[in-house]
């Protein structure tokens, strides 16, 4: 799977409509963390001078934060490279958390301005010690899609970690991009190809 198809995790992360699913009493901290989340990306989508042209930035910028919040991107970095993590310096770690976070912001950032109302059904939370998975259901159409959050406790607040989509875990189809590019090339040669898919993105 190419990696700009797994961008449709954080728009449906980011634009969620609850169609059923668990009650607010059955509902753990995990999945309460991710509702407020969607609350509050929902509330930026639907401020009406938020939607003016002038405004675009702004609102794209809000929506960024909302989700960065919620979103572990250094955790996803260190488990999407592996064993290389452990070799890099700290200023190399944050280099390469960078890119990754703005690969995937600048990749979902315009496909949440197309978003065509794809509904989810929370079905289970289930919680080890600082480890939680929320399984999802997301309702596209007659199409059904089983979609798991891995989240982490951390600061005593739950962040994603992981999602998998119909049993495809995303960290690990990354983790298998970046473990070829490594094997066949170097760890320069990923963070340019890193830094040049970033820029293609963001160019018009």
């Amino acid at each position: 799977m190419h990696a700009r198809q797994w961008i449709v995790v954080f728009v449906l992360l980011a634009l969620q409509l609850f169609v059923g699913g668990l009650s607010s009493a059955m509902a753990g901290p995990a999945t309460e963390s991710i509702r407020g989340t969607v609350d509050e990306v929902l509330r930026i989508l639907n401020d009406k001078e938020l939607k003016a042209p002038a405004k675009h930035e702004d609102r794209r910028q809000r929506l960024e934060k909302v989700v960065a919040a919620r979103f572990d991107y250094s955790e996803m970095s260190r488990r999407s490279l592996g064993a290389q993590w452990n070799q890099l310096s700290d200023k190399e770690k944050q280099e390469f958390v960078d890119l990754f976070r703005t690969l995937l912001t600048n990749t979902y950032a315009d496909r949440v301005e197309t978003y065509s109302g794809e509904g989810v059904q929370y079905l289970n939370e289930r919680t080890e010690k600082e480890y939680a998975e929320v399984r999802t259901k997301v309702l596209s159409g007659k199409t059904e899609i089983p979609m798991d959050y891995r989240l982490l406790n951390k600061s005593n607040d739950w962040h994603v970690y992981d999602v998998v989509v119909d049993g495809v875990s995303l960290v690990n189809n990354y983790r298998g991009q970046f473990t070829k590019i490594l094997h066949t090339s170097s760890y320069s040669d990923l963070v340019d190809q890193l830094r040049k898919k970033s820029d293609k993105i963001k160019a018009p």
